[in-house]
């Protein structure tokens, strides 16, 4: 399926994480008049990349429109509210596709009734077109419809597929609340360095600049993480005397592993 076969893509939700979708699949080659956005109040700035792009904006459901795909970008705790109005757009060849946390294919299926459905779970580097997702497709989506949301997806960056829905709480956990870990990780250096002597201003800006770095090179380099963290240590060295802290059997691998089914847990509970 090409994006001109695709039928109208509908976008609901026009805030932060649907507008870099939007934004991706513009430059991606999805052509903006096959494209309509349903928002409440969008940005202005939004308004402006939605009219330039030739695209459609509308405030409300338009009663004759049915969706190709139609693509959910919304708060969880308003799905409830807004997913009955959008029933009509759901025709027998949409494919619908939500990145809501929280929100199982079962309660979109309560919502807009049986159909091909996609729960996606992006992270928040999606926004910069460096994030990763997770996605379960229900057996009602064909490989066509796979292969278009796919793509869809993969403007924000490497999109995993899964086995099963319920991996979903697990790829909330890891990456889905990942960004919030890494982000600590430097305050924690910080603050470390801040101790050993370091002016805070100083020894924020190195530890900010050394895990982007770090992010980065993992980035580009074909090397798995272990590879990478054993090049950097030397024996005997400063490294390796950090290291043997952190690696120890009460180090960082046990906190992780509370913190990563702490997040799965609540995950598993905010999806009733």
């Amino acid at each position: 399926m090409s994006y001109s076969t695709m039928g109208q893509l509908v976008l609901v939700g026009a805030g932060n994480m649907g507008g870099a979708m939007l934004t991706g699949w513009l430059k991606s080659g999805v052509p903006g008049s096959s494209v309509t956005v349903i928002d409440p109040g969008p940005s202005e700035a939004m308004l402006t990349q939605i009219a330039d792009a030739g695209a459609t904006y509308v405030r409300e459901v338009p009663a004759d429109l049915k969706a190709g795909i139609l693509f959910l970008a919304l708060k969880p705790q308003v799905m409830a509210a807004v997913l009955p109005g959008l029933k009509s757009l759901v025709g027998p060849g949409t494919v619908v596709v939500s990145v809501a946390a929280g929100k199982t294919l079962a309660f979109m299926e309560e919502q807009l009734g049986a159909a091909a459905m996609v729960r996606a779970m992006p992270n928040t580097p999606a926004m910069i077109g460096r994030g990763v997702t997770g996605a379960f497709a229900n057996a009602a989506v064909s490989a066509e419809q796979r292969d278009i949301v796919h793509r869809l997806l993969k403007v924000s960056g490497p999109v995993e597929w899964l086995e099963g829905e319920e991996q979903i709480n697990a790829v909330t956990a890891v990456s889905g609340s990942g960004p919030a870990y890494v982000f600590y990780l430097v305050e924690c250096m910080a603050e470390a360095g801040r101790k050993a002597g370091l002016q805070a201003d100083l020894a924020m800006r190195l530890a900010r600049e050394t895990v982007a770095g770090a992010g980065e090179l993992l980035h580009q380099s074909p090397d798995v993480a272990a590879k990478l963290r054993q090049n950097v240590t030397s024996p005997g060295g400063t490294t390796a005397a950090a290291l043997s802290v952190l690696m120890a059997d009460e180090g960082m691998q046990p906190l992780f592993d509370q913190a990563i089914e702490a997040a799965r847990k609540r995950a598993e509970e905010l999806a009733g």
